[in-house]
């Protein structure tokens, strides 16, 4: 019987915190979008109140749409992180190693990115 390679996994690992970051970072991207509009307001750079409430709503929903994208994003790259730990033979996996913990913590980081958008769309 062969013996695997344990970097399997480890490229796995990798591959999952790298969607993390691309994950954060089109969430990052979208609370700046979303706050944009307010700062427009703040400067007072549109002279017409429902221009500066049309740009605010825009770019509101815009970036609250990155910021749900952003989400999807971690959470699609945590369930095919698991699915594919799954996959693998115990001899690929390490010893004493919590398998579920990555899945777990991406899975809440996503959550979070959700409780954003929320928390954009009531203000």
């Amino acid at each position: 019987m062969e013996q695997s390679d344990p970097r399997v996994f480890f490229a796995a690992e990798r591959t999952l915190l790298a969607w993390l970051r691309t994950g954060l970072t089109i969430i990052g991207l979208g609370f700046v979008i979303s706050r944009f509009g307010l700062f427009i307001q703040l400067l007072g750079m549109q002279p017409q109140l429902s221009a500066q409430h049309a740009n605010a709503l825009s770019t509101t929903i815009l970036g609250i749409s990155f910021v749900v994208m952003g989400s999807l994003v971690i959470a699609t790259a945590a369930i095919q992180h698991k699915r594919f730990v799954r996959s693998l033979t115990l001899q690929q996996l390490p010893a004493a190693y919590s398998y579920t913990l990555a899945f777990a913590m991406s899975m809440f980081v996503a959550m979070l990115g959700m409780t954003l958008a929320a928390y954009l769309w009531v203000t």
